[in-house]
């Protein structure tokens, strides 16, 4: 039986511009789980209010999407409250981990609006436990496969190392690392951005599909993205990828494999520039279209 906490209650900061019919949790296929969570950041501080950047901003997203000539939020998109953890990122993970196993349970589609990186560890194990065949594209500007930093094993710094101890990963965009991780360092299941900036065809995102298993769990740390067009990160960094090279492997993933999840985390909002909230929250509405696209569209 579920306590008062655990139940998905809709959240009064919704996702989207449309009607209140789209957006009761009963009625909706998709639900967003908001984790305000910035216990760990080692630069700049405030992820944690990336989540209500992210929601307040889609309000102004158009609900037509173009490539796929949809309108996904007929889908239904409730927007849950928030994960409200003020502990360790471990307790945070396993915090997490229950919504989500919920969230899978009532046969929703779970997305996590992060918050620090920390936060998709319980994301992952939950969808592990729904899907044992998953694996989980990260897309990011940082490796994060320290075992441990700063004296914790659940450091943001550790997500990606924590997520491999129970499923497959394949990381894209790394730009940043720590000669610790060398050792680790799976070459044939990570493209860095250096190496993607050399591509002159799409081939690289078959490669990249094809190495995942039939069901995908996606964490998208926003500093994936070049600085120039997402510079509200904690730790931005040069040389990341555009928009379209984001898009393209997200369109061809939903298109040969089951996403099962995903996440959208690091985001800094700064008031002096609203776009970077904007592009997370057109982010997050492309995936779900291109999730539930009509493949004769």
């Amino acid at each position: 039986m579920r306590d008062a906490y655990s139940m998905s209650i809709t959240s009064p900061l919704s996702f989207g511009d449309f009607s209140d019919d789209y957006k009761s949790y009963s009625g909706a296929a998709i639900a967003l789980l908001p984790v305000p969570y910035d216990k760990t950041s080692t630069y700049h501080k405030g992820a944690d209010r990336g989540p209500e950047a992210i929601l307040r901003a889609s309000h102004a997203l158009e609900n037509f999407d173009i490539e796929t000539q949809s309108e996904i939020y007929l889908r239904g998109i409730a927007t849950l409250e928030p994960v409200l953890v003020d502990e360790t990122p471990d307790i945070l993970a396993k915090a997490v981990q229950t919504r989500v196993a919920q969230l899978l349970a009532d046969g929703k589609f779970p997305v996590l609006l992060g918050g620090e990186h920390s936060v998709s560890v319980g994301g992952a194990a939950a969808a592990k436990q729904h899907y044992p065949n998953l694996s989980v594209l990260q897309l990011d500007a940082h490796l994060d496969t320290r075992d441990s930093y700063h004296g914790s094993k659940y450091n943001h710094a550790c997500v990606m190392a924590r997520i491999r101890e129970f499923c497959p990963i394949y990381q894209v965009g790394i730009r940043s690392m720590d000669a610790e991780e060398l050792s680790t360092l799976d070459r044939s299941r990570i493209l860095f951005a250096h190496e993607l900036a050399q591509q002159t065809t799409t081939d690289w995102q078959s490669r990249v599909v094809d190495s995942l298993s039939e069901d995908v769990w996606v964490t998208i740390d926003l500093d994936c993205f070049d600085p120039s067009i997402m510079p509200s990160t904690g730790t931005p960094e040069p040389g990341g990828l555009n928009w379209y090279q984001v898009c393209g492997l997200l369109r061809l993933l939903a298109q040969r494999r089951r996403v099962v999840g995903f996440d959208v985390v690091e985001l800094l909002p700064r008031d002096s520039n609203p776009a970077p909230d904007f592009t997370a929250a057109k982010l997050v509405y492309q995936f779900l279209s291109y999730i539930w696209a009509d493949p004769s569209k």
